[in-house]
C-alpha cells in the first residue's frame, strides 16, 4: 500500500542515495526540507538501517553520517524529547553529554585567549590536561557500545552498532592524534597547523556525536527498548562506570525504584505478547494455558467471565456460552452466597485464595 509514510521514507532514502553519489550537502538539505519536512529520530535511524539491509556498507554510511545529521538537524531539533526518570540510562547519558559540552566550551575558550602564547609551556600543559579530561568521554562511549547497542541488536536494529561504533573509534583515534601532536609541537608558531589538523576535527566530531546521540540514538532507543532492557542497562552500568557525573548510589534500591517507575504493561506486536520478563507467540500462550493441569476460568473486575481453559482433563464442564456471562450465573442458586462471599473478600483485599476439597465424579478435587 502506497502510504504517506512510505512515500516520505522513499523520498528520504532517495536524497541520501543522491548525497552519496555526489549531491552537495546544501542541495540535499534544500530537497529534504521541500520534499520531506519534519522527521522523527526513529525514521532517520530506520532509513539508515534499511540502507544497510539493502546492501549499503556500514562504512559508507559512517562516512556520510555527519552530513546526514546536518541535513536532518532542523527537523530533529523540532521533535520533542521524551521525559525520563532521573535514573533512566538515557537521562544519565544526556547528563554526561551536558558536561562534555561544558568541557568543549572551555577548550575553545582556552584556545581563543591564548593566541599570543604568553607562557607557551604553561598553555600546552593546560591544554593537555583539558584534553585528557575530555578523553574520559570514552567511558560514556563504552557504556553505550557494551550495554545499549546489544539491546538494539536484539530488536533487529543493527545500524547504530555498525555505524556509530565506527564513529566512536574515529574519535578515539583523534584523541590519540591530538594528544601526541600537542607533545610534538616545537614552538608556538606550530599551533595553528596543529589546531587545524588535529584539535578542531576532534572537537567537531565530539560535538557531532552528542547531536547524533541526543537527537537520533536516544529517541530511537526509547521507542524500541522495553522496561527490562533499561533496567538491565542501569544495573550493569556500574561495571563500566560513569564520567563527569556522580554514579547513582545504592544501585539495587535504584534499580527497584526505576523498575517501578516504568510502565511494564504487556504489549502486542508481531503476533506475540511482550511481557516484562519475555515474550510468547499467541500459539504458545494457547498451548501453555491448555496444557496446565488445572481448570482456569478468568473473570474481570465486573465479575464477567472472560476466558476458560480447554485442556483435555477439565474437571468442571464449561461451554463458550459462559463467555460474557456473570460468574454468579454460572453456579447453582444454593452456591450463590458462597460465591458472593469469595468475590467480596478478594475485592476487599482480605483474601488472595480459597482452598476447597469436594467429591466430584468419584474423585477428590
Amino acid at each position: 500500500m502506497d502510504t504517506l509514510a512510505e512515500r516520505r521514507k522513499e523520498a528520504m532514502k532517495a536524497i541520501i542515495l543522491e548525497l552519496h553519489r555526489g549531491l552537495p550537502a546544501e542541495q540535499a538539505k534544500e530537497r529534504f526540507e521541500k520534499e520531506v519536512g519534519n522527521v522523527t529520530p526513529s525514521e532517520i535511524a530506520g532509513i539508515e538501517q534499511a540502507l544497510i539491509n539493502e546492501g549499503m556498507s556500514p562504512e559508507e554510511i559512517k562516512k556520510f553520517c555527519n552530513v546526514h545529521a546536518l541535513i536532518f538537524r532542523s527537523a530533529l531539533q523540532s521533535a520533542a524529547s521524551a521525559e525520563t526518570f532521573p535514573a533512566h540510562p538515557v537521562h544519565l547519558f544526556k547528563m554526561e553529554n551536558r558536561e562534555v559540552e561544558k568541557l568543549l566550551a572551555s577548550l575553545r575558550s582556552a584556545v581563543k585567549v591564548k593566541t599570543d602564547f604568553p607562557g607557551f609551556e604553561s598553555f600546552r600543559t593546560s591544554l593537555k590536561d583539558m584534553l585528557s579530561r575530555l578523553k574520559a568521554v570514552e567511558t560514556h562511549y563504552e557504556r553505550k557500545e557494551q550495554l545499549l547497542f546489544p539491546c538494539l541488536e536484539r530488536k533487529g536494529f543493527m545500524g547504530p552498532s555498525k555505524v556509530m561504533w565506527g564513529k566512536d573509534n574515529e574519535i578515539r583515534a583523534l584523541f590519540r592524534s591530538a594528544l601526541s601532536g600537542l607533545d610534538e609541537m616545537a614552538a608556538p608558531g606550530d599551533f595553528d597547523a596543529y589546531a587545524s589538523r588535529a584539535l578542531e576535527p576532534l572537537l567537531s566530531e565530539v560535538e557531532g556525536m552528542i547531536f547524533k546521540e541526543d537527537n537520533i540514538l536516544f529517541p530511537t532507543a526509547l521507542e524500541k527498548l522495553g522496561p527490562d532492557d533499561w533496567v538491565g542497562i542501569l544495573s550493569e552500568s556500574d561495571d563500566i562506570g560513569y564520567v563527569f557525573i556522580e554514579a547513582p548510589h545504592e544501585a539495587d534500591a535504584l534499580v527497584k525504584e526505576f523498575r517501578a517507575s516504568l510502565q511494564e504493561e504487556p504489549a502486542f506486536r508481531d503476533n506475540a505478547v511482550s511481557f516484562p520478563t519475555g515474550s510468547l507467540q499467541l500459539a504458545q500462550i494457547m498451548a501453555l494455558l491448555n496444557t496446565l493441569p488445572v481448570d482456569l476460568t478468568i473473570i474481570d473486575k465486573n465479575d464477567v467471565v472472560q476466558y476458560f481453559s480447554a485442556n483435555k482433563s477439565r474437571v468442571f464442564t464449561r461451554t463458550k456460552s459462559a463467555i460474557g456471562r456473570k460468574v454468579q450465573n454460572c453456579h447453582p442458586p444454593q452456591s450463590l452466597p458462597l460465591v458472593e462471599q469469595i468475590l467480596a473478600s478478594f475485592k476487599e483485599g482480605k483474601k488472595d485464595s480459597y482452598d476447597f476439597w469436594i467429591d466430584h465424579r468419584g474423585k477428590k478435587v
